[in-house]
């Protein structure tokens, strides 16, 4: 008995990311528009541009590989299995043995890899210009991400998210600097990473500032929408990365009853809406910046998180 409420608590929470990465997104562009005064798309409007994607046939250039057929699936893989390791509503799920921030870096690395390469398969100038945005970006937000990392579990006594969490819930934490400059240079990777503003505009489509829309222009149908979903989880990931690790208050345990599951998930989602509101304020406050000075603020990141590494380890109790 006890193991099949292990599966099926594991399976819910895979359930729920992926049912509740589009709503997020969603979420974010209707509080966008509300402040910016306009009426804005429909809450629901991602699972509406996700079911029309799928309902479309699939066109292929002509010398479209093998591989760029294969990578969306791939993408899609990836990002979902990083998004469910991270605890939501329930902490020392079945899975949380393998819930480690490395294993999901690892994870995420790899998707990008993926998604680089198909922007370069077709040969198209944009996809090119595009793919080689993406590793730029990424050959300096991941070292700003495992650093953030390192400083995270040196306080924290291990880079497992069930392990993690528990401590920083504990009344063993306090207020701390090193915590507080890791924290921001997790927002700042979490940003470029997703191609949010400033890095990116996701609501654009000029060729010459566009990211990650010019590595998917060839891309249409179920592989479109594979894409666009894992774009949602990948956001869905990195907040409730961040609601892990500084917000894991509320998060019920694996023998907790049902009623205490409910209750975490409810307060999951409401850690979802602070900071898709937060989010949503942010990005309509600043405007995107060019993309020569990206390596200026994934630097600040860099900083922040080696500083936050080095006041760590210099004093334990900072």
């Amino acid at each position: 008995m006890n193991a099949l409420s292990d599966v099926l608590s594991q399976g819910a929470q895979m359930s729920l990311v992926l049912g509740v990465a589009p709503l997020l997104t969603g979420f974010v562009r209707k509080v966008k528009a509300r402040l910016l005064r306009r009426r804005g798309p429909p809450l629901l409007q991602p699972y509406r541009d996700l079911i029309r994607l799928m309902r479309k046939d699939v066109v292929l250039a002509d010398n479209a590989s093998w591989l760029f057929r294969v990578i969306p699936y791939l993408i899609f893989a990836g990002t979902w299995v990083a998004a469910s390791l991270v605890p939501t509503f329930g902490n020392g799920l079945l899975f949380s043995w393998t819930a480690d921030l490395i294993a999901i870096i690892a994870l995420l690395g790899s998707a990008r890899f993926f998604q680089a390469l198909a922007g370069m398969d077709v040969g198209t100038a944009f996809g090119g210009i595009g793919s080689s945005r993406e590793v730029m970006i990424a050959s300096l937000a991941e070292p700003a991400m495992l650093i953030t990392v390192f400083s995270v579990a040196m306080i924290a006594g291990s880079t497992q998210l069930p392990n993690v969490a528990e401590f920083m819930g504990s009344d063993a934490v306090g207020l701390r600097v090193s915590l507080g400059m890791a924290f921001v240079a997790l927002t700042i990777v979490a940003l470029a990473e997703n191609a949010r503003i400033p890095v990116d505009n996701p609501a654009t489509h000029l060729e010459l500032t566009m990211v990650h829309e010019a590595m998917v222009l060839e891309y249409s149908g179920r592989h479109l929408a594979l894409i666009d979903l894992s774009s949602h989880l990948k956001l869905l990931l990195y907040v409730s990365l961040i609601a892990c690790v500084f917000l894991p208050w509320g998060t019920a345990t694996a023998d907790a009853g049902v009623g205490r599951l409910v209750f975490g998930a409810l307060l999951y989602f409401g850690k979802l809406a602070v900071l898709g509101f937060l989010l949503a304020v942010f990005e309509t406050s600043i405007a995107k910046m060019r993309v020569f000075r990206i390596p200026e603020f994934l630097g600040a990141a860099l900083m922040l998180a080696l500083l936050a590494t080095l006041l760590r380890f210099v004093s334990g109790s900072l």
